[in-house]
């Protein structure tokens, strides 16, 4: 889940709107040579923590969102705010940046959203009453709306997110627990834990392990750059390729605790894993920035976003 966008044009924005990346949030300068340097995690109370001593190159970072709201960040992502300090109706299960990386969205079960830094509010559904809960959320390309999707398949959609079709009101085998827009915001994919597919819009099928029997259940997706192919997560930190490069994966490997997310480099040529402890697992060419994996947390992350 996450927005494309030209670093130069971020890096003008920020310069133009006078951010300094050296303040206590971030202190990663700008263009990185490859110095030690401190980064900043946002805590769940909204402090700051230190959670890792290596600056990440090339302009890189992402965020996780916990259960309650907290915010961490790493390497080029700014911290914009979080929930950390108040009391949520419902917990938090998604994360998705601005296209521009100067703002994201929350979204909560109960189909709350909650607006940091240039993200714009266009509406949400926590003041209805849902058949079934929200697990996932992805914003357009243009930055001006976004998607959310319930475990039966129901999909809501505000700002300019176009409504494609959903399988709320259709017999599911397993429920859903992701989803990702194709590159044009023109479609969707929507990923049930048995690693079943359902696509929507431009959105094109190119393969599930729906069929398949999977030692752990699949816990997201992201679409390729290009839209025309997909990667599965799952709980085990097990990669599934659709018309998409695998770049490795933590299948093979004993976990602390399980992955609950997946986020793609801005080249699309490697991807991180996140796991409910916030350990961090990079692949391809995605540098690590950093995690909360030594940090005691409190409560879990269960998103991962980046630009």
């Amino acid at each position: 889940m996450r927005g494309h966008f030209h670093e130069l044009t971020r890096s003008a924005a920020r310069i133009f709107a006078g951010t300094v990346l050296s303040g206590a949030l971030l202190v990663i300068p700008l263009a990185s040579s490859g110095g030690a340097g401190p980064v900043a995690a946002s805590a769940s109370g909204g402090d700051s923590k230190a959670a890792a001593t290596n600056p990440c190159p090339n302009g890189a970072g992402y965020w996780f969102a916990a259960t309650d709201g907290g915010v961490f960040t790493f390497g080029e992502a700014d911290f914009r705010g979080s929930e950390g300090a108040r009391v949520l109706n419902r917990p938090v299960v998604g994360i998705a940046n601005t296209p521009t990386g100067d703002g994201y969205w929350l979204a909560a079960t109960d189909g709350g959203i909650f607006t940091h830094g240039d993200a714009l509010f266009f509406g949400s559904e926590g003041a209805l009453k849902l058949t079934q809960p929200i697990v996932a959320m992805a914003a357009t390309p243009t930055g001006e709306g976004y998607w959310m999707v319930a475990s039966d398949g129901g999909v809501f959609t505000h700002g300019d997110a176009g409504f494609f079709g959903s399988m709320g009101g259709k017999h599911l085998n397993k429920p859903i627990v992701g989803m990702a827009p194709t590159n044009t915001g023109d479609g969707y994919f929507l990923v049930a834990s048995d690693g079943g597919i359902f696509t929507f819009g431009d959105a094109v099928f190119q393969g599930s392990e729906g069929a398949l029997p999977l030692n752990k259940p699949i816990v997201g997706m992201v679409a390729t750059l290009t839209g025309d192919g997909y990667y599965l997560v799952a709980t085990d930190g097990g990669i599934f390729t659709h018309n998409a490069v695998f770049r490795g994966s933590e299948g093979a490997l004993k976990l602390n605790q399980p992955v609950v997310g997946m986020v793609l480099t801005f080249s699309g040529n490697g991807y991180w894993l996140v796991a409910t402890d916030g350990g961090v697992f990079s692949h391809g060419d995605a540098p690590f920035c950093g995690s909360t994996g030594a940090l005691k947390l409190n409560k879990p992350v269960v998103a991962i976003a980046s630009f």
